[in-house]
């Protein structure tokens, strides 16, 4: 018998889950959470075969229980849910460790397919495709590395500028609001763009976003 930990935070499709494997005698849900904090606390001394972990909980990445229970069971297998179409996400969980991911619009069918796959000692994903999103993870951390680089050449004026752009406001008004004149608030957005790699005020809120430089409120 597979013991399965389900983590899921959204309790109905978790149960469904349960439920539909416990009407199998080859598997047996040992556990189950809604968050990376549960998990660690129902994974003290529990012995599992198989995770269904969803990707993106509240409190951090399913992915992170992965290493850690590997730790526990060398032979412990990991299907991961998400809910993006986005393969760099598939790469981040094959990189951490995942024998497989699905989106979460596959049937619960498909689920139970995949789990029984991995049970009986089969690869989700062939060779090419394994090499494929590994590769991606790695530009994915380079891309990552400049960015980093990036950020911290911005001041903590060019900080202000920016998070005033993410509040909607004009050249004008950003300069209004900093005491300042619209020449200078036009040379700290030109040296933002510059040091961003970036071509225009929407790319650099993008930017600015997607690393954590502003909050849209």
């Amino acid at each position: 018998m597979q013991r399965i930990l389900l983590v899921e935070d959204h309790a109905s499709f978790r149960q469904t889950l349960a439920f539909v494997f416990d009407q199998h005698p080859e598997f047996e849900v040992a556990a189950q959470a809604g968050t990376l904090a549960e998990a660690r606390r129902a994974m003290d001394g529990l012995e599992a075969d198989l995770g269904v972990i969803d990707l993106t909980l509240p409190d951090g990445e399913g992915t992170e229980l992965i290493g850690e229970l590997r730790e526990a069971n060398p032979d412990f297998a990991a299907l991961v849910l998400t809910a993006s179409l986005d393969r760099t996400e598939y790469a981040r969980a094959v990189e951490a460790g995942a024998a497989g991911v699905l989106h979460k619009s596959a049937d619960v069918d498909a689920i139970l397919d995949a789990t029984r796959r991995l049970s009986d000692g089969e690869t989700l994903l062939s060779e090419d495709e394994l090499v494929a999103l590994l590769r991606l993870a790695g530009q994915n951390r380079e891309e990552e590395v400049v960015a980093r680089a990036s950020i911290e050449q911005i001041t903590p004026r060019e900080r202000e500028v920016l998070q005033m752009l993410a509040e909607g406001l004009s050249n004008k008004e950003i300069a209004a609001k900093l005491h300042m004149s619209v020449d200078t608030e036009r040379t700290h957005m030109m040296n933002i763009l510059n040091k961003l790699g970036v071509h225009s005020r929407i790319q650099a809120l993008v930017f600015a976003t997607r690393y954590g430089l502003v909050e849209i409120r």
